[in-house]
């Protein structure tokens, strides 16, 4: 019942290995979904790609174990074959636990892993590693090692006879090569956008699959799972009328889960896209606006000549609900750093500069200082938090519009955000399916901010 594709480490070849057999899936017309551990925007939009369906996050610390599981069955069951794209090392969870971690999923799943392995420069050493990663967790089905960066074929005999002699079955051995290699940027892989010839980039990985994987044991493991019930099912608000959402979507903001417009059209809010970077007004008929995450520093300095984007956008806050996220949010502050240190002018809308800084990632427990469009005073949420960015605000620690209070592992609890009744802006990002209440809110505030805005001539 399909397999989880994991790995000791990050940068070990796990999405590599699923780009593969995505691909060779699709090219015998082989229905096929993937899914990805964790919180993760830039690996989803490249399995999206190669599958022809959207990617799926199953995050038991943000969606908890119900929505895993359920959202494993509903998007799995209808295909042919399924795969589980792992996060990090096999046992990395939160701070040093394995909370939330690959091995977690496999076990609350009960699924089988393939071990990818980056076998560069390595001979017998291998078998001490795989041996580890094996008896770690005895309860862990491991089925079997797909070996990358295998740079001859006498290395691959030599680490054929590694993993023979302790019983542990081969699935494929992956070349060395810097044509297999993933562009990436400094939040990790590129967008799918930024690849070029996507089509013929699938099929050189359905070519690498057929060549090199050992498909014949490899695709029983990728069988489906059974069919179950649509985990959003239980998300439908009772309303009347559309109101339509718009949605920040090109190069600069697309870092978007799949539920949440799902929920949004379920909801009578279809989306209507918006594009900053082209210059042009958000959508006359939008009651709403989502700003998500994305790169607008990459893109700073052509955000920052787009003066009817954001004029329009300075309008619209004033008057209609607005929720931001990390990248988004950034548009509505005084500046930007750029990627080179040059500063551009973003909609000037909250009191913050943004320039590089430290590196923040991880999970976040989240407690509501006031109410937001999504958010109830005193709410508790987890969100996740992951950015190369700091603000430099120009407000006292006590100001009334700060949104919530943020801590996690290792991260001492601080105030962060900003909110009112129209406005939820902040570093943190939320899965809008890991709470029935973040949806209904939303509606409720765009019904409760029905003002028409003036044409932007």
């Amino acid at each position: 019942m399909a397999a989880v594709i994991a790995a000791p480490a990050s940068g070990s070849g796990k999405t590599l290995l699923s780009l593969a057999l995505l691909s060779w899936a699709r090219s015998c017309n082989r229905t096929i979904q993937a899914f990805k551990v964790g919180p993760d925007y830039l690996d989803p939009q490249l399995l999206s790609m190669a599958s022809g369906r959207p990617c799926r996050n199953l995050d038991l610390n943000l969606c908890g174990d119900a929505w895993v599981k359920g959202a494993f069955h509903s998007y799995g069951g209808p295909c042919e074959l399924s795969l589980v794209e792992g996060v990090m090392g096999l046992f990395d969870g939160i701070g040093s636990s394995s909370r939330g971690s690959t091995a977690a999923v496999a076990h609350w799943l009960g699924l089988p892993v393939i071990l990818v392995v980056d076998a560069g420069g390595q001979a017998a050493s291998l078998g001490a590693l795989v041996r580890g990663f094996r008896d770690h967790d005895p309860q862990l089905n491991l089925a079997g090692v797909v070996l990358n960066r295998v740079s001859s074929q006498r290395h691959q005999d030599l680490l054929a006879d590694v993993l023979d002699s302790m019983g542990m079955p081969l699935l494929g051995c992956l070349p060395r090569s810097d044509l297999l290699s993933l562009p990436s940027r400094h939040l990790g892989l590129a967008p799918a956008h930024e690849l070029a010839n996507a089509k013929q980039q699938c099929a050189a990985w359905a070519s690498l699959a057929e060549k090199h994987l050992d498909l014949e044991n490899l695709a029983p493991l990728l069988k489906a799972p059974e069919p179950g019930p649509n985990p959003l099912g239980d998300r439908i608000a009772n309303h009347s009328g559309e109101l339509p959402v718009a949605v920040a979507s090109d190069a600069a903001f697309h870092f978007r889960y799949a539920e949440t417009a799902e929920l949004l059209e379920r909801n009578g809010m279809p989306i209507v896209g918006w594009s900053p970077l082209s210059d042009e007004p958000i959508p006359q008929q939008a009651r709403g606006l989502i700003l998500p995450g994305g790169f607008p520093e990459q893109h700073a300095a052509q955000l920052s000549s787009c003066n009817r984007s954001l004029r329009s956008l300075r309008q619209f806050v004033a008057q209609r609900p607005v929720y931001a996220e990390c990248g988004g949010m950034l548009l509505l502050g005084q500046q930007l750093t750029d990627l080179q240190g040059h500063r551009h002018a973003m909609a000037g809308v909250l009191p913050f500069t943004a320039q590089r800084g430290a590196l923040q990632v991880g999970y976040r427990q989240l407690q509501a200082r006031r109410e937001s469009p999504v958010l109830a005073r005193h709410q508790q949420l987890v969100g996740h938090e992951f950015h190369r960015w700091e603000l430099t605000a120009k407000r006292p620690p006590s100001d009334g519009s700060v949104l919530w209070d943020i801590e996690g592992w290792n991260v001492q609890r601080r105030a962060e955000g900003w909110g009112d009744q129209t406005l939820h802006a902040s570093w943190v990002h939320l899965h809008w399916a890991s709470s029935s209440t973040i949806c209904c809110r939303w509606r409720a505030a765009l019904e409760a901010a029905a003002t028409p805005l003036p044409t932007d001539s």
